[in-house]
């Protein structure tokens, strides 16, 4: 019987391959810009554009810009151009970038380790009232930020500062931004290490070279040499953070890999021990994994953690050390848990010297040229002409004998700048928000300020640490996730079915030993005017069902979602 003739088969339907060229490594080859970010590098390294900020564009004016310099490699030099006034948090997604800049400046100092002298923080000052519009925020990572600059008036500004030994060099874009230190670094009792000259040296190396100003993103420094862990080195790219070796002593444990945004991750540590003297080494060794290894193809996975993510500690090592170092790093222990919550410095402290320093809480970070004038007149006053910023947006004012402690304190309070602040003052953050950034949606400072008030009157036995981060999109700025509670800006509709300025909800973030991202309540969201009655509803709560000596945090993380909305 013949066999039955077979259909034949259906055509497989050939499948379209797009060739895939990598994550943009260069050390896979990848040289090509895949992005408009990495070609503007490309054409010319941003710190060039100093040339053309002084000898072009500060003599015809804004409109003569060019716009990759503008939006782009002007950053290597602390400048972004600020929100135009008026357009609302609904806007900001929806128009083109010329639509949104003002023709004014952000200009962010970089004031490495938070040191000034009071003649640094006197010009800092002057600058703020003379070309600012008395404008001068305190941030987080220990920088100064102007508002409304001119660029007519950008060279003279940084004649001025680089007159007294500060800089706005690679203060943003996709460099080596501020290296953030222990604020008492050098002079607290309780002190590790110090790592003051490990920033000076980073410093004095890299800082401005072109070396490393062109990396994938921004690359986010921290040292510190406090038991109190505060520098936040939990969310840096990189950061050393003291502790005492068995058998070598002092030095420093070192962690990689972390940062927020809208992809968070804590830093992990690479069990290794550095010594004071190879900090500087290291972290050569770790940026140059990042400028090599890291990835340019897609903006939202360009930075360090997504590589430390995709290799893991192990590995991350083994490279540092066979490629970059050629040696062995020493393997060494973990910091231990701080004794203390806060981590600001904030109060009267005993130095190691027998002195004082005083730490003092400004609202939400905001101060003006005035105010800073002041606070310089008062160190040198009552101190030895030394000061400090924080990463909590606080100051410090160092080298106070003991006769001049009280008088400080009262002079500070003239200035509503307290150095025994309640839990609301001292906890609250707030990132620049919709006033002048323009990727923000909603307002955070003045709202900060307000909210800070309205819990003082209405909770004024509430004495617990306690962190309010508000920031004014998804961006994390102020550390929304590691907060107690983290306030994301955002439209939402009130009880009318109108669209209005609010927050997403983060509870129960930490820094420390313990950190972690707080817990977001499903569907958990509040109006700008909502925001006092939510947060004094759930602290109200807090105090009812915590149990003894419970954390917020704790709390936070075993409350029922009743308790929190």
């Amino acid at each position: 019987m013949a066999a039955t003739p077979q259909k034949p088969a259906a055509a497989t339907p050939r499948r379209k391959v797009s060739r895939h060229r990598g994550e943009g490594q260069w050390a896979a080859g990848h040289f090509t810009p895949l992005n408009g970010n990495e070609q503007f590098k490309k054409d010319d390294d941003g710190l060039n554009v100093r040339t053309r900020i002084e000898t072009i564009y500060s003599k015809r004016g804004f409109d003569s810009i060019d716009p990759n310099d503008l939006r782009g490699r002007m950053r290597w030099w602390g400048l972004y151009t600020q929100r135009k006034p008026g357009i609302d948090g609904g806007k900001t997604a929806i128009l083109e970038p010329e639509e949104l800049d003002d023709k004014y400046f952000m200009l962010r100092v970089r004031i490495d380790g938070g040191r000034l002298t009071t003649q640094q923080l006197r010009v800092i000052g002057e600058i703020s009232q003379e070309f600012a519009r008395g404008t001068a925020d305190i941030t987080d990572r220990q920088n100064v930020q102007y508002h409304w600059i001119r660029i007519e008036d950008v060279p003279e500004i940084w004649h001025r500062l680089e007159a007294v030994g500060l800089s706005t060099t690679e203060a943003c874009g996709d460099t080596p931004r501020v290296v953030i230190g222990s604020p008492v670094a050098g002079i607290a009792e309780d002190e590790i290490i110090d790592g003051s000259s490990a920033i000076d040296e980073i410093n004095r190396r890299y800082i401005g070279s072109k070396e490393f100003s062109n990396l994938p993103r921004k690359f986010k420094t921290a040292i510190s040499g406090s038991p109190l862990l505060d520098v936040a080195h939990e969310i840096n790219d990189i950061a050393f953070v003291g502790v005492n070796h068995p058998e070598h002593g002092p030095g420093f444990d070192l962690w990689v890999g972390g940062g927020l945004s809208t992809n968070p991750k804590i830093g992990v540590r690479l069990g290794a021990w550095v010594p004071l003297d190879e900090v500087p080494d290291v972290w050569a060794g770790v940026i140059g994994i990042f400028r090599d290894y890291g990835y340019r193809r897609l903006r939202t996975r360009a930075r360090l953690k997504f590589l430390v993510a995709d290799w893991g500690a192990e590995k991350f090592r083994q490279v540092l050390q066979d490629e970059y170092l050629e040696r062995e790093l020493v393997d060494g222990p973990a910091p231990a848990q701080p004794l203390q919550r806060w981590r600001d410095h904030v109060g009267v402290h005993r130095q190691n010297d027998g002195r004082f320093y005083v730490g003092f809480a400004p609202r939400v970070g905001r101060v003006d040229g005035t105010t800073l004038t002041k606070i310089a007149e008062l160190a040198e006053a009552h101190g030895s002409g030394r000061v400090r910023t924080t990463v909590e947006q606080k100051m410090i004012i160092l080298d106070v004998e003991e006769a001049q402690v009280d008088s400080l304190v009262e002079s500070l309070e003239a200035l509503d700048l307290t150095a025994r602040p309640s839990s609301f003052r001292r906890g609250t953050m707030a990132c620049t928000g919709i006033e002048y950034c323009k990727l923000a949606i909603v307002e955070t400072k003045a709202r900060g300020s307000q909210l800070i008030d309205e819990l003082e009157r209405r909770i004024p036995d509430f004495d617990e640490p306690l962190t309010i981060n508000i920031n004014g999109c998804p961006n994390a700025c102020a550390r929304i996730q590691v907060a107690d509670i983290g306030l994301k800006g955002q439209l939402v509709v009130n009880d009318r079915g109108e669209q209005v300025e609010g927050y997403q909800v983060h509870l129960g973030g930490a820094l420390g030993l313990e950190a972690g991202f707080g817990r977001k309540v499903r569907g958990l969201k509040v109006t700008s005017d909502e925001l006092p009655d939510y947060v004094e509803r759930v602290l109200k709560r807090f105090q009812e069902e915590r149990e003894d000596g419970e954390r917020f945090a704790t709390w936070a993380a075993r409350a029922s979602e009743e308790a929190l909305s």
